[in-house]
């Protein structure tokens, strides 16, 4: 199929140069799509159907069979011989079970070993005389070792999951989903099935994943091109709003506030303030013809679009026009006919254009925020009413900047310069958008993300139990409601596919004091894993259990709590052991990565050693962003979890 793609000879079929270069990118485009993965297999399944689909069921009717894959695949002659995971009848792979059959005879499942095809499992469906079991080959794929960035998970999507997958675009969807429960790999995979489904509009609209850092979009990043998917943007929420520059941090306390939902009103009053109320009338000179729209006229045409609450610079472009209108209506009272073109050159008039900037003058969005933040006045009278005295207090900065340039902004500030930026001017908006690790944000930065698919939809992927800022979201539908989704449904996911049933267990105990009521996360893993605390008196003791881990197959994170890092870093590095930084790719040679606490989240690895839980909580703010600081690092281990301590293991986990 490639060498066809190579081989098209396009000299003879475009009218230009600019047919030709877009039908060249084009293909180019098609060749990448269509590369070959090392180690990944075209075909995993097979489904022989009792009947073929869409045929009639007619005693004595011929079945029929087929390959599925990550990829449509067909012969020389146009024929398929592998059918796509997302297209229908590959659905009964994933969804067919000894009590709903689906007209499936037989689904076979093919084990691969470094691309060799090394088994085959059979279950026959539709016979009772079979009872149902558990899949060892699937078993096996999921317990497999985790080396280098996050893969696809075609081969092992469960029922739960694919109705997730193939949900409709129209509809926006939550998924709440406990540590390893595959809910990156749903949102993922979603992706490419809408696209799949729906190529054209998306195409068109644009399709964008959202995850917290850019360690985790690397960690993902090659999910979809495996799937064939190429023109997905990634990006961070703060990649979104960076209209300035960040140079600065705020405190907890500062980026709560900055960040609460109310701010958008704040923000909404300070942008409309600049609107004056004419109190001189408009008098237009056209050859010997003086034009007169009074003042009171004005003010009507200007309470008009207030009342619109259209865009503040939309309403702008329109007030010239609405001028302009009202001296064509005096033009044709007196007998003339002005057209279209004497509209717009009343519109254009100086004395027009001076109105416009008295009455509704430009907004700058950074010089906006700058005054709020620096103008205790300018903020009290907008903040009245939404704000208290001392929240203001906490926002406001302790001496003002000069300019825009040299203001050392947050990320929070950005978040507010993106809010105003929407205010005077409609962000554009996509036709599906993925947020990850949904719960850390704030609900200023939902805002942001919303704004974003205003006119598509959503999938948002999180756990509450993992929201490690100060401002996460308590309640998926407070979340959906600032996102503009408060219509979306919300799924759980609470099968563990990735973390052993011990380590999940131990974790789950901070659950009642982070996340009261979420459901605990089950294990179907039959591997119970390896799980171990150890009290330690030295740091030598942390490099022995990471040796320890690194004699097994796979990767090795050793996580700690930020402040950590350097000192645990010396003693890897007086050992002679090698290590990587997170987002950085794992190889055989080199499978040790040193994780910050603060950069664990998404991230996993098949061995871990924790090092100092407390410090962990320590490291945070308050003791509930701490534990469920903790409790991310309690979960990223696929196979084996050390825990070790010089200090008192947190009470919650006793």
């Amino acid at each position: 199929m490639r060498e066809d793609v190579q081989a098209l000879d396009i000299k003879d079929v475009t009218a230009n140069w600019v047919n030709a270069e877009v039908l060249a990118r084009q293909i180019e485009e098609r060749i990448k799509a269509l590369a070959d993965l090392s180690h990944t297999p075209l075909f995993f399944g097979r489904l022989d159907y009792l009947h073929a689909p869409g045929a009639d069921r007619a005693e004595g009717a011929e079945g029929e069979r087929f390959y599925i894959g990550r990829r449509h695949v067909h012969d020389a002659d146009g024929d398929p011989m592998v059918i796509d995971w997302r297209a229908p009848v590959s659905q009964p792979f994933y969804r067919a079970s000894k009590t709903d059959p689906m007209d499936v005879g037989l689904r076979r499942r093919f084990g691969y070993t470094g691309g060799d095809l090394t088994a085959y499992e059979d279950e026959h469906l539709s016979d009772p005389a079979e009872a149902a079991a558990t899949s060892k080959l699937l078993q096996q794929e999921i317990e497999r070792p985790r080396v280098g960035p996050m893969r696809d998970i075609v081969a092992t999507i469960q029922p739960e999951q694919d109705e997730i997958v193939r949900s409709d675009l129209s509809g926006s969807l939550c998924v709440q989903g406990g540590p390893g429960t595959g809910k990156t790999a749903v949102g993922l995979h979603r992706v490419a099935y809408l696209l799949y489904a729906h190529r054209e509009r998306l195409s068109r609209t644009g399709t964008l994943v959202i995850g917290p850092n850019r360690s985790f979009l690397h960690y993902i990043e090659q999910v979809l091109p495996a799937l064939g998917e190429l023109e997905v943007k990634q990006a961070t929420v703060d990649d979104l709003v960076a209209h300035v520059e960040v140079r600065g941090a705020d405190d907890a306390a500062a980026a709560v506030v900055k960040g609460d939902a109310r701010m958008a009103e704040v923000l909404r009053r300070a942008v409309r303030s600049h609107v004056t109320l004419p109190t001189e009338p408009v008098v237009v000179v056209r050859g010997s013809r003086r034009w007169r729209v009074p003042a009171y006229e004005l003010e009507g045409i200007v309470r008009e679009l207030l009342d619109r609450d259209i865009r503040y610079g939309a309403a702008r472009d329109a007030l010239p026009q609405r001028i302009a209108h009202a001296v064509l209506v005096q033009m044709e009272r007196a007998g003339e006919a002005p057209d279209d073109r004497v509209q717009d050159a009343v519109a254009r008039n100086a004395a027009v254009k001076a109105a416009v900037k008295a009455i509704w003058p430009p907004v700058d969005p950074a010089k906006l925020v700058m005054r709020l933040l620096s103008d205790a006045d300018f903020l009290a009278e907008h903040a009245d009413g939404l704000l208290t005295e001392e929240e203001r207090k906490t926002i406001l900065w302790a001496k003002p900047a000069r300019s825009v340039k040299s203001v050392k902004w947050s990320a929070a500030d950005a978040v507010l310069i993106d809010e105003t930026t929407d205010l005077v001017q409609r962000t554009h908006s996509l036709g599906h958008v993925v947020l990850d690790e949904a719960q850390d944000l704030s609900p200023m930065q939902y805002r942001a993300v919303g704004r974003r698919c205003t006119t598509g939809s959503a999938t948002v992927l999180g756990d509450l139990a993992q929201g490690t800022t100060p401002w996460a979201t308590r309640s998926w539908e407070e979340a959906l409601t600032h996102l503009g989704k408060a219509e979306a449904h919300v799924e759980e996911l609470t099968a563990g596919f990735r973390v052993p049933t011990d380590v999940i267990t131990y974790a789950s105990r901070l659950l009642p004091h982070i996340a009261p009521g979420l459901t605990p996360v089950a294990s179907v893993r039959e591997n119970p894993g390896f799980f171990d605390v150890r009290p330690r008196s030295d740091d030598a003791q942390v490099v022995a259990a990471c040796e320890e881990l690194l004699r097994n197959e796979g990767s090795v994170g050793l996580i700690a709590a930020d402040a950590r890092v350097p000192t645990l870093a010396e003693a890897l590095t007086a050992a002679g052991i090698t290590y990587l930084a997170p987002g950085e790719e794992t190889t055989h040679e080199t499978r040790l990565t040193l994780v910050p606490a603060s950069l664990a989240k998404g991230l996993e690895y098949d061995y871990v050693v924790l090092d100092e839980p407390q410090a962990v909580v320590d490291g945070e703010p308050d003791e509930r962003t701490g534990l469920r600081r903790l409790y991310v690092a309690l979960t990223r281990a696929v196979s084996g979890l050390i825990v070790t301590h010089t200090a008192p293991l947190p009470p919650q986990l006793v």
